[in-house]
């Protein structure tokens, strides 16, 4: 997935709503916006990369229906997070108290809260140093837990609040640890 960034500075500040707008009005793109308010054009990702985010969301959703312990959200939705940006990770999951302290409007559009978990899956096109500097803004942000999967490599990258990102070469399976409780991915289907 080839990303673009484009800075309109020199025009105009695009706000909450009107970025939103924007969304809305283009839903054949996928739109993200930076800290510095700068908008991010993301291509469509490749066959591949889809049915891996399909297999996942497919494992969290099934955890999430038997636990009942929050909300798990899909690639396609985007999170205000609280140093201003709006970001879509691959997977998302928010506890059920925090969820539902939001307003039916602030749920409707781009949620005004940074998720507790979040899960970035790195496909051929996407730059490592992108993903791994989106990684750390999601942290800067207050997300708890965070796993950055790159199947090329067969290594994944765990972020935890406050600490120093852990690399995993070919780990088998991932732990949600006390973010996701009795959670365990098993990373077979993506290697």
């Amino acid at each position: 997935m080839n990303a673009y960034t484009i800075n309109f500075d020199v025009i105009t500040q695009i706000n909450d709503e009107q970025f939103f707008q924007l969304c809305c009005n283009n839903p054949e793109l996928k739109l993200e916006q930076n800290q510095n308010g700068e908008i991010i054009v993301m291509s469509p990702t490749g066959g591949e990369t889809g049915r891996r985010n399909a297999e996942l969301i497919m494992d969290f959703g099934i955890w999430n229906r038997r636990k009942k312990s929050g909300q798990i959200f899909d690639s396609s939705t985007g999170f205000k997070l609280p140093l201003g940006s709006k970001r879509s990770p691959d997977v998302a999951y928010i506890q059920e108290e925090r969820w539902n302290k939001l307003t039916q409007e602030e749920k409707e559009k781009f949620p005004p809260i940074a998720p507790d978990f979040v899960l970035e899956l790195k496909s051929k096109t996407d730059s490592l140093k992108d993903i791994q500097e989106k990684m750390q803004e999601y942290m800067d942000n207050g997300v708890k837990l965070g796993w950055l999967i790159n199947p090329d490599k067969k290594q994944v990258e765990v972020y935890r609040q406050g600490q120093e990102k852990e690399i995993l070469d070919n780990p088998q399976t991932l732990s949600g640890e006390d973010v996701l409780p009795e959670f365990t991915l098993d990373l077979s289907l993506i290697w």
